[in-house]
């Protein structure tokens, strides 16, 4: 299995504190991810680094094995590098069939008009109905979305990041303040689409019953390190991960 994105002794310092400290890590195409740590670990960090969103100190960052250490932003995403945030990044007066609407028609260069209907923008169109089933939100295409459910407003915060096409997609605590009967629809919809291989997931998450779940593969960062790197059932036995989380509940050991 091929290396979508791979670092080599990635660094960077806040002041004295180091948030990634020559980072060697490497994410697998088709494999779904979950980065994980205690707080101040690097997590948010690490994913700032991939995405463009900081620079790093040293250290080279590769996407497809072409150097991207230091490509601004919006040229990731044009390679298919995207992400969501832990807040909100929707537009809630438009509905949610609007919101898709503008990332897929930006992407095949076009853009709303007034004196062009929406119901001309054909191939676009398509487009916008095939991700609006994928995320399960086709049936509320007509609604306001400020007016969906905290869970729904998470997924179509991933329809947007997903219209873009990524090949490579960072998702930022996608099930953050929801109940339980959002947090297994938000779920459900991440590992299909996983299994569907549309795009490569890598998880920043906090809640261990999500990460051993759904996770292929978990990294724990610990002081800006990668401390262990395996599947979930090695993770839960792996001391050196107990030993960091001590002080903490480890929730693994219910799972």
């Amino acid at each position: 299995m091929s290396d979508l994105l791979r670092t080599e002794k990635l660094r960077k310092y806040f002041g004295v504190v180091s948030a990634a400290d020559d980072v060697d890590l490497k994410i697998k195409q088709g494999v779904l991810t979950s980065i994980i740590g205690p707080n101040g670990a690097g997590k948010t960090t690490l994913i700032n680094l991939l995405t463009g969103n900081i620079l790093p100190d040293s250290g080279k960052v590769f996407f497809n094995e072409e150097e991207i250490t230091y490509l601004p932003i919006h040229k990731r995403v044009k390679k298919g590098i995207c992400r969501s945030f832990q807040i909100m990044n929707i537009f809630p007066k438009l509905t949610v069939l609007e919101n898709i609407q503008i990332p897929i028609l930006s992407l095949m260069n076009q853009s709303l008009s007034f004196f062009k209907p929406v119901s001309r923008h054909t191939d676009a169109n398509d487009r916008v109905e095939k991700l609006l089933m994928e995320i399960g939100l086709v049936e509320k295409r007509d609604l306001p979305a400020g007016t969906l459910s905290h869970g729904d407003q998470r997924l179509l915060e991933i329809g947007l990041a997903m219209a873009s096409e990524p090949k490579l997609l960072f998702l930022d605590e996608p099930t953050a303040g929801m109940n339980p009967v959002e947090r297994i629809k938000v779920l459900e919809n991440i590992r299909r689409l996983s299994h569907e291989k549309q795009s490569t997931f890598v998880i920043v998450e906090h809640d261990m019953d999500i990460v051993f779940s759904l996770s292929d593969r978990i990294i724990v960062l610990h002081r800006g390190q990668i401390l262990a790197d395996g599947k979930p059932e090695e993770i839960k036995q792996n001391e050196d991960v107990k030993k960091v989380y001590l002080g903490e509940e480890i929730l693994w050991e219910k799972v």
